[in-house]
């Protein structure tokens, strides 16, 4: 148990909303730790399943935008924590940020709920609401709505959030690592002020036990001011780089930018821009009154370097708990599974293949489990390598999402443009496109044992479409489907003949 952690005198009943995401999902087993009850509200509940901390918590279905799901999920709570946000995507994701506060705020009165705790952005001084990029206006209001509401608020605003799997990490280490030289938008002289994701918890579970009359918004951050400049060169510093040659130019506009950003790192354009957008003015915190409610252990908050230093060593350990991408991708399919009644009398293109594989089901299953990231997809390299770019393109997820875990899935993981949908251990993986397609589209494989005991490898690929032109993506990609789905079976096969976990080659 790490040294900052305390366990509380009052045992509180918690809702977490957004626990499948990269705060939520580290916020649970911190609440747990401290000794609360946690509820988790979910719109899949299948998502949470194989989390360590799953069993030890409370999962409901439900979706913050539901009054009736919200007020059932309520009931006994006495912390609801709101940890979702629309990301900034559709004409119309801050009206939906709007009504889904206020139906939460609403319902935590009505169940008699005490406190509210909210993470927003920290916003910049004396600017006008109206000059805030969408991402950080949503947010702020979001904190008001909150702040205006009967039941006492909470309301954390931070900054760039520095941990193994964020977002904003994944953004400076990536663009480091890959650009010794670089020609950058003029936000990288923007001053920020950084914070570890662990302090970030720390004042999440804090806030559970504020005194009553505690209804405020608070500025987080580090002990660092620092511009996005310096972080370059500070990370390189502490990863041991080379120093990084920076040149700012006044000509990338946040659009521009977020697509800079989408092409260098594997945050898409989609989430980099609301991350871009927020870093055209200078956001450092005001007070640090926060200190009153949840005092600061010697060595706290982390200086930049200290948790650039965690983070990479996690990163490098391969104990990275969640990652920005583990929760749905913006306009990510949510529909139900093709085995659903609801898919009675709809299209379905199947490409299924089978074969006898030469290996154990425990061999073959641990290649399955395997596959993606830097394993690969055993088949035509450059087929999958041309889809990816060609959905960065036109503002989808692409290939280099990578995987949490180099050998170990769970329900809910992104897997490069793909997400588990469902896992069976030593049996089935079953893997949902997050890829722009017009259509949905499944990827499953199978460990199994036939009729004669022998190992048998089954692999299905199913597209539903979208209307005709859905039809026609379909026929105009089946004719590569013998080199892409049948060399990816056969090579799997014979990497679990040849004991192999890393990917094949045809």
């Amino acid at each position: 148990m790490d040294t900052d952690r305390q366990r509380t005198t009052e045992r509180l009943h918690c809702l977490v909303t957004g626990a499948s995401g990269y705060i939520g999902g580290r916020l649970v087993p911190e609440l747990l730790e401290a000794g609360h009850r946690v509820r988790c509200l979910a719109r899949s509940p299948g998502k949470l399943r194989d989390h360590p901390w799953a069993r030890d918590a409370e999962t409901v279905r439900g979706d913050v935008t539901d009054a009736a799901s919200v007020a059932e999920a309520m009931r006994g709570i006495d912390v609801a924590y709101y940890l979702v946000h629309a990301l900034g995507t559709g004409a119309d994701f801050e009206d939906t940020d709007r009504r889904a506060a206020r139906t939460f705020a609403e319902q935590a009165h009505a169940a008699g709920v005490r406190r509210i705790v909210y993470l927003g952005g920290l916003t910049p001084a004396g600017v006008p609401e109206r000059e805030l990029s969408p991402h950080l206006r949503s947010r702020a209001e979001v904190g008001r709505i909150f702040l205006a509401a009967p039941v006492p608020a909470t309301v954390l605003r931070a900054a760039v959030v520095i941990g193994s799997g964020s977002a904003s990490f994944e953004m400076l280490r990536y663009l480091t690592e890959r650009l010794p030289v670089m020609v950058t938008p003029r936000w990288v002289r923007t001053r920020t002020q950084p914070i570890g994701v662990r302090d970030v918890l720390r004042y999440l579970v804090g806030s559970a036990t504020m005194p009553a009359e505690v209804d405020r918004a608070f500025d987080i951050g580090g002990p660092d001011v620092l511009t996005y400049r310096e972080m370059m060169r500070r990370y390189a510093a502490v990863a041991g780089l080379r120093r990084r040659i920076i040149v700012p130019v006044p000509v990338l506009t946040p659009w521009l930018s977020s697509h800079w950003v989408g092409l260098v790192t594997p945050v898409p354009a989609s989430i980099a821009r609301p991350l871009t957008e927020s870093l055209r003015h200078e956001v450092v915190c005001r007070e640090r009154d926060i200190t009153r409610y949840v005092p600061d252990p010697p060595g706290r908050p982390l200086p930049f370097d200290e948790a650039l230093a965690q983070a990479l060593r996690r990163v490098r350990e391969a104990q990275v708990a969640t990652r920005w991408s583990s929760a749905a991708a913006p306009g990510a399919p949510s529909d139900p599974l093709p085995t659903d009644p609801d898919w009675a009398g709809g299209s379905l293109y199947e490409d299924a293949r089978q074969l006898r594989v030469d290996a154990s089901r425990r061999a073959l299953w641990q290649v399955i489990e395997g596959i993606g990231g830097d394993n690969g997809w055993y088949s035509f390299p450059p087929a999958w390598t041309v889809r990816g770019r060609l959905d960065r393109l036109v503002g989808g997820v692409g290939l280099r999402r990578g995987r949490r875990d180099a050998e170990h899935l769970r329900v809910g993981d992104s897997l490069d443009f793909w997400r588990v949908e469902e896992i069976e251990p030593g049996h089935l993986l079953r893997l949902r496109a997050e890829m722009r397609l017009p259509g949905l589209a499944w990827l499953e494989m199978y460990a199994e044992t036939d009729d004669e005991g022998r190992t048998r490898y089954r692999q299905r690929a199913l597209f539903h479409p979208r209307g005709l032109l859905g039809h026609a993506y379909w026929w105009s990609v089946s004719p590569f489907h013998a080199v892409v789905f049948g060399g990816m079976a056969r090579n799997i096969g014979q990497a679990a003949a040849k004991g192999m976990t890393p990917g094949g080659t045809t």
